[in-house]
């Protein structure tokens, strides 16, 4: 009998708390080998998207940011922060849609998320200040540079997700989705693939980074888990690596905006 498919996934602990500057990539190395958790081929070490942006210094005080009067409306129409609106403006293409306590915003890398992915919770507030977190500048190449960081470390070929938690139009709650990724087959289409009983398939496609994700935020936890960083053993897809910004459906295929 065939060896029943098994997928393992590690929270590695000991990740410091991060700092702007800070070497991401050495940081998870000394911790997986003080776990005794060393990468093997094939393996896929999924990243918190807060750690990269904190190692960026992707910071933004809110006491430095003058809201423009589109910045007001919006925080006349929804409750929120001015301040904090206009840094969500900054970082976003168009706002897709807002009511009291919500902004959904298409943010310059394509995410359609709230408040264009800005966050305030798990960061420090530094001199008191008040602060938020954007994400990373360029999240796909974040992924590469760790990628090869790592494996120059371990000497084995592994892929990086830099996953982050989004809503979804159609469901309650937050999931884990790639919002970055190296050598990993973000998407693959199954199109022309027979099912189990031989019908073709015409549109499947699989979002394999997203996937890994998700199951991976289940030990990182949203809270004060303090477990940025999981290893994912077991992932076996025999397709080529593509980056996470072909998970972002193109604005003419966007049938909900």
């Amino acid at each position: 009998m065939a060896a029943a498919p098994r997928l393992e996934l590690v929270a590695i602990p000991g990740i410091p708390r991060i700092e702007p500057g800070d070497d991401v990539a050495d940081l998870i190395s000394r911790a997986m080998v003080d776990a005794g958790v060393v990468p093997e081929p094939g393996d896929v070490v999924v990243v918190a998207q807060k750690i990269v942006s904190k190692a960026e210094d992707r910071y933004v005080r809110l006491a430095d940011v003058q809201p423009s009067p589109q910045a007001l409306e919006l925080s006349e129409a929804t409750g929120k922060d001015a301040r904090f609106l206009e840094v969500v403006l900054a970082e976003s293409e168009a706002i897709v849609k807002c009511r009291r306590g919500v902004v959904i915003a298409a943010h310059r890398l394509g995410f359609v998320m709230a408040n264009a992915g800005i966050d305030q919770s798990n960061i420090e507030h530094g001199d008191g200040s008040e602060r938020v977190l954007l994400l990373p500048r360029d999240p796909d190449g974040a992924a590469r540079d760790l990628k090869a960081a790592l494996e120059a470390r371990f000497k084995r070929e592994i892929g990086v997700i830099i996953n982050d938690s989004f809503g979804r139009a159609w469901r309650s709650g937050v999931v884990g989705v790639a919002l970055g990724a190296a050598g990993v087959p973000s998407l693959v289409s199954q199109v022309g693939v027979p099912d189990l009983f031989g019908r073709t398939l015409r549109s499947t496609e699989i979002a394999i980074a997203d996937e890994i994700a998700a199951a991976a935020s289940l030990l990182m936890g949203q809270a004060g888990e303090g477990l940025p960083v999981v290893l994912a053993r077991g992932v076996k897809i025999a397709a080529a690596a593509r980056p996470a910004a072909a998970l972002v459906r193109p604005r003419h295929e966007d049938m909900f905006r």
